[in-house]
């Protein structure tokens, strides 16, 4: 059976080929994308590399970042530690035990004009997995880039900005849904207006995946969400054409290879035929569905972990014939820790042997007509539209994470893998088979444990030396932009500029908007 859970069979022939296959395939670069959005893909230039790191200061998190592009990587993608995500400072008492744990802590602009000093902001591609503060963040980046010279047209990166995946698969949210999506309009609005390269939104199917969604699960409750995200775009009064080629996604890839890539081609397909047919979108920008890729953490083990350096190579396999966009590839030791120099470097060399040492980017779409490709792209198709209809017979997808929906049928997934490991009946090499009677020693990277006074001195030297009465100010702004109807991200970058802490633009947002309880009801 298949990860979705249709049966594959031992041979395919050509009568397992879709009907009217011509149409559905298309060419490269055209509608409906089911070969890739671009018609040269990567014959004319390699997907972009980027390398998820952060961890600790945010000095150490930049040196990272200087040894990640020296070494070759492309594009930047910023991990941040929980408290940051959660709309916290480093000194405040609910986050004690974290700072700087699981990303870099960025508190303020001090903090983020150290983590990209001595990075050309105009020369680097940025993604930043961030949610809820995630127009906090792009703001201070933005902040950083004025003061190096480079205007905001020029900037080119992604904030993740997906706050419903949040409610259903990895809970960083901070504030109640209707709020929450009015903060991703605003994002909207303002990028197109400030920052028009930028990538407004990552809609994410990663965290589902890795809290156990199947392919068919994590592409329809993503594509569920990106339809939510359009309709409120459309709400606002914003031209679907205006936000919709700023749109992003950002898909796993498991070591399942030919369901996965059967995966990607049907998402660019369904992704099309909703933004062209249902929301009448005109720009073949629109309808196109790019989107980045991380390899599996959740299929890493911590036993014998350098075969993970194999697992990470088909994933990324994986990824690039199903065309995607750019990619990361995890570290071979990060189901123990975060990784070590080494281990990051090697993971970049994964991609590179990839791109520069094998056939993969002389061709564009190679599985194209692949029998049995094309008839798995058809099945997971045809399953994710199904499973969309029943998110939507709740009314929206809001609605059915009221319900528990999305969070049920997820659970429900992952339960039934967990069994079969633990029945033997799924094979997790060195791990139910092929084990050793002693693992071989591991020294993990392991973050400083001062980290969290040394922010909380630099908070203090911060607050005793700005000008308290124009943040007081500029905070009293944000605050009477969100009661009202007001683009909230013009308040919020003065404050940030006048050095207005992360947790205190949160607060500030908290105080109006309140905070999020699943319990609640909205």
């Amino acid at each position: 059976m298949s990860e979705s859970g249709f049966p594959i069979k031992p041979v395919y022939d050509e009568s397992d080929l879709p009907d009217q296959l011509a149409s559905r395939l298309g060419v490269p670069g055209e509608y409906p994308y089911t070969r890739g959005v671009y018609g040269t893909m990567y014959t004319s230039r390699p997907w972009t590399m980027r390398q998820y790191a952060g961890f600790g200061t945010a000095a150490e998190s930049n040196a990272r970042y200087h040894q990640l592009l020296a070494a070759g990587t492309t594009g930047l993608s910023v991990a941040f530690d929980l408290p940051t995500q959660m709309g916290y400072d480093s000194d405040d008492p609910m986050v004690h035990g974290e700072v700087g744990k699981v990303g870099v802590a960025i508190d303020s602009l001090d903090d983020m004009r150290l983590l990209f000093d001595g990075i050309p902001l105009d020369k680097v591609s940025t993604s930043m997995t961030i949610n809820a503060p995630a127009s906090l963040l792009l703001l201070l980046y933005q902040l950083v880039a004025e003061e190096q010279g480079v205007p905001g047209p020029a900037l080119n990166g992604t904030i993740q900005n997906d706050i419903l995946k949040e409610y259903i698969a990895r809970g960083t949210y901070i504030f109640p849904p209707k709020p929450s999506l009015r903060l991703v309009a605003d994002t909207f609005a303002y990028c197109r207006a400030e920052v028009p390269r930028w990538n407004t939104i990552s809609i994410s199917g990663y965290h589902m995946a890795e809290a156990g969604a199947t392919p068919v699960q994590e592409i329809a409750f993503t594509l569920a969400n990106g339809v939510e995200y359009v309709r409120t775009a459309l709400a606002a009064g914003l031209d679907v054409d205006h936000f919709a080629p700023r749109l992003s996604f950002f898909f796993v890839a498991r070591t399942t290879l030919l369901e996965e890539v059967a995966k990607f081609r049907a998402a660019r397909r369904i992704w099309a035929r909703l933004m062209r047919d249902d929301f009448g979108a005109r720009d073949p920008k629109s309808w196109m569905l790019r989107f980045h890729t991380q390899t599996a953490g959740v299929q890493l083990t911590a036993q014998q972990p350098e075969v993970n350096l194999v697992r990470v190579a088909v994933q990324g396999l994986a990824a690039v014939l199903g065309g995607t966009q750019s990619l990361h590839t995890n570290s071979f030791d990060e189901a123990i820790a975060l990784p070590t120099e080494k281990a990051a470097r090697l993971a970049l060399r994964t991609q590179q042997v990839l791109a520069y040492e094998t056939d993969l980017t002389s061709t564009v779409d190679p599985f194209a007509g692949s029998y049995v490709v094309e008839a798995m792209t058809a099945e997971i198709e045809t399953a994710v539209v199904e499973l969309m209809d029943r998110v939507f017979a709740h009314g929206s997808s809001v609605d059915a994470i009221e319900t528990g929906f999305q969070k049920r049928e997820i659970e429900t997934s992952a339960y039934k893998v967990a069994r079969e490991i633990d029945a033997g009946e799924r094979i997790v090499v060195g791990v139910n088979r092929f084990a050793l009677d002693e693992e071989e020693p591991y020294e993990p990277l392991r973050v400083d444990p001062t980290i969290e006074k040394a922010q909380a001195a630099r908070l203090a030297e911060l607050r005793r030396s700005r000008d308290t009465g124009t943040v007081e100010r500029a905070l009293e702004d944000l605050r009477a932009a969100a009661k009202g109807t007001e683009n909230v991200l013009y308040p919020m970058r003065e404050a940030l500029r006048a050095r207005a802490t992360v947790g205190e633009v949160s607060g500030a947002l908290r105080e109006v908007w309140g905070v999020y309880r699943p319990s609640d009801r909205f």
